[in-house]
């Protein structure tokens, strides 16, 4: 944990980094090798699963989920329950200053651009560009963040 760091009661944080000055709201989960900016603001009842990497600044609302498996599955073609090493973690990541609104779901090896906005309940299933506001499921442009 960085300088100055809020973390609310009843988290779940384990081999994670985070940046000075942001706060974590209750009951989020943050797992190993997700990576949290400078100045983030992470509201309750959020995941951010193995994988995730917020930028600075970065606003994640109230239970947003991350993903970071294409293809989830319990367990092999074989039947065998999954390990570690049987899946491919998908790297995602949002840029400074994004904001992501309350219970929107970002799918894995997805970018979020700079300064774009995801409204509420947002499904997230490919690249958001900088400056841009999406919405829906599947989440589409709606417009432009004033700059």
């Amino acid at each position: 944990l960085g300088k100055d760091v809020i973390v609310r009661s009843f988290c779940n944080l384990y081999g994670c980094t985070i940046g000075d000055g942001s706060a974590v709201g209750t009951f989020v989960e943050i797992q190993r090798g997700a990576t949290v900016g400078k100045n983030c603001k992470i509201g309750s009842h959020s995941f951010l699963c193995e994988g995730v990497h917020l930028g600075d600044g970065v606003f994640i609302g109230h239970g947003v989920m991350f993903t970071n498996d294409r293809m989830p599955s319990a367990v092999n073609k074989d039947g065998s329950v999954k390990k570690g090493g049987d899946w491919k973690c998908e790297e995602t990541f949002v840029e400074d200053r994004a904001s992501i609104g309350s219970n929107a779901t970002i799918l894995p090896g997805i970018r979020i651009g700079k300064g774009a906005l995801v409204g509420a309940g947002a499904v997230v299933t490919k690249d958001v560009p900088p400056f841009t506001i999406v919405a829906g499921n599947p989440a589409k442009e709606m417009g432009k963040v004033e700059q």
